[in-house]
């Protein structure tokens, strides 16, 4: 794989950055776009100064939009890609609060999504869609450019990456769970980079003792990654998600709240619809679906179409990086490669790796249980898709792969139970049944649902 082709000046994905900018993100915009960072300081619901921001009172920030001058001749000059990111953070940020101010007044009111604008005034119809096409983005608030990777900033510069040393740039409720929640995704990512640099070592030898060397890194990098992971319970209580979550809901998928779509005025008179901001769109779990063969697994179905859709809401680079992947493990599967070497190592390492992806889309479900079912009876993801469904569906992907892997593995392993390994898997194989059996059933009970992970010895937190 060409790494160099992977490098847009702001993204570089390789064993150095990971899936993170190739440096700190810009904290603010320059002096010329005065205008749009003091909309960005008073657009909290709670402002740093710990006051009330225009998002907490109702038509405010639609009256500062109302004042924002078009500065589409200026947008059109700049060519710095750290610049042009922090642009496509404001403009995404402006958006959101814009189109969906008042679906989150009207869920303040009676606990249910209002609808939101399908209008977008020029002033930031025009820039957001000239940023969004010299990044070649959609022109919607996203994970890598806007509301995640390209939004941290360190409290202390010389300490490290951890969630609790990040503040976010730019922010709706400014209240604590909301930076807790998207910084632990920043927070997760520091690990990306021994990710790469594992899958690289691995692909890049046929040598026993390097792919193995490889593997354990990648093993390694995904636990970590998932012990950081489990800290959401602490960094964003789950119900306080909805300080915040209205705000990254996407148009596809959300005909509830968007109707038609959404109109970009002095653009175009169609109504465009673009899939929400989600954790779906991270790359740790998509890179490693590839590289261990789960995506061989993936169930032929709609809830499958709607993860690929995901895949084009990133940025060029991350696509390219994805789709060689994909390329490079089709023509050498990286469980045939192990099989035919008699790699029996190998295979025990690729196991613990899908272990620990059923771990994270395990744990991801249960918070899908706890900030979503618990919090609200709007049936969608912020990215459009249904909630019951769609976790499960990549859990199945997982366990069927892990099942196939363990099937490859000698009858005597040293040092590998498989007896116990096989009643732990039939555990978690039980834990789903089950758990879809409540959901389907005629009143779904989230609590009842939740409390099967405990029940399982599976619940996240343990």
């Amino acid at each position: 794989m060409d790494f160099n082709r992977y490098n847009d000046g702001f993204f570089a994905v390789n064993g150095k950055n990971g899936f993170l900018p190739q440096r700190e993100p810009m904290k603010a915009l320059p002096s010329k776009y005065e205008e749009l960072q003091n909309i960005i300081n008073a657009m909290p619901i709670v402002k740093d100064n710990n006051e009330a921001g225009l998002l907490s009172k109702e038509g405010a920030f639609e009256k500062a939009i109302d004042n924002l001058p078009n500065l589409l001749p200026l947008v059109k000059e700049e060519t710095d890609p750290y610049l042009l990111q922090a642009l496509f953070r404001a403009y995404a940020f402006f958006t959101s609060a814009y189109t969906l101010a008042p679906a989150h007044f009207e869920f303040l009111k009676n606990g249910k999504y209002g609808k939101a604008y399908n209008y977008l005034p020029p002033q930031i119809a025009q820039p957001f869609v000239e940023v969004s096409q010299k990044l070649e983005v959609f022109p919607w608030i996203d994970y890598h450019y806007a509301y995640s990777l390209g939004n941290y900033r360190k409290i202390d510069e010389n300490a490290g990456m951890n969630w609790d040393n990040l503040g976010m740039c730019v922010k709706f409720s400014g209240m604590p769970d909301e930076r807790g929640f998207i910084m632990l995704h920043v927070d997760m990512n520091q690990y990306s980079p021994g990710l790469i640099d594992g899958i690289s070592m691995a692909l890049s030898s046929e040598k026993e003792v390097i792919i193995n060397e490889g593997l354990h890194k990648v093993l390694y990098a995904i636990s970590e990654i998932n012990e950081r992971r489990k800290l959401m319970w602490t960094a964003s209580r789950w119900k306080h998600y909805n300080d915040f979550r209205v705000f990254i809901m996407g148009i596809a998928g959300n005909e509830e709240i968007f109707g038609p779509g959404l109109v970009f005025g002095g653009v175009s008179e169609e109504h465009k619809k673009y899939r929400g901001q989600t954790g779906a769109q991270d790359n740790i779990i998509p890179t490693l679906d590839i590289f261990t063969g789960v995506i061989q697994f993936y169930p032929n179905n709609e809830l499958t179409e709607y993860l690929l859709d995901l895949r084009q809401y990133r940025p060029k680079v991350i696509q390219y990086f994805l789709e060689d992947l994909r390329k490079e493990l089709e023509k050498k599967p990286l469980i045939d490669r192990l099989q035919k070497s008699h790699n029996t190592e190998g295979k025990i390492t690729l196991l613990k790796i899908l272990e620990e992806i059923y771990a994270f889309r395990n744990g991801h479900w249960q918070f899908v249980q706890k900030y979503i079912m618990a919090n609200t009876v709007y049936p969608k993801a912020t990215g459009g898709t249904p909630i019951i469904s769609w976790i499960p569906n990549q859990l199945k992907a997982v366990l069927s792969a892990m099942k196939s892997t363990f099937k490859l593995l000698p009858s005597r392993t040293p040092d590998f139970d498989q007896t116990t390994w096989l009643e732990k898997f039939n555990t978690k194989v039980e834990l789903l049944n089950q758990q879809l059996k409540v959901l389907h059933g005629e009143k779904a009970n989230p609590d009842e649902i939740f409390a099967l992970n405990e029940q399982f010895g599976l619940k996240d937190s343990q």
